[in-house]
């Protein structure tokens, strides 16, 4: 996984894991979360693909857009 950079220091995400076709998060306080084309829709995809690598917004981004729309959540 790679280390989220947080610019704003203000981020709850640590890391994250980018493959054609999702996303995995994960959070400072725990727990790892998959989204994918299939459950967040492409577009989503795309966009927090893209905050992930810019380093800021992703998690605001999750909380307003697909907060509950993940295919799978591990502890």
């Amino acid at each position: 996984m790679e280390r989220y950079r947080d610019i704003g220091n203000d981020s709850g995400i640590e890391a994250y894991e980018i493959s054609y076709d999702s996303i995995v998060v994960r959070f400072k306080r725990g727990g790892m979360y998959l989204y994918t084309y299939a459950s967040a829709g492409a577009t989503h995809i795309e966009t927090m693909k893209r905050l992930a690598l810019y380093g800021d917004g992703l998690n605001g981004y999750i909380n307003s857009h697909v907060k509950h729309s993940y295919a799978r959540r591990s502890a």
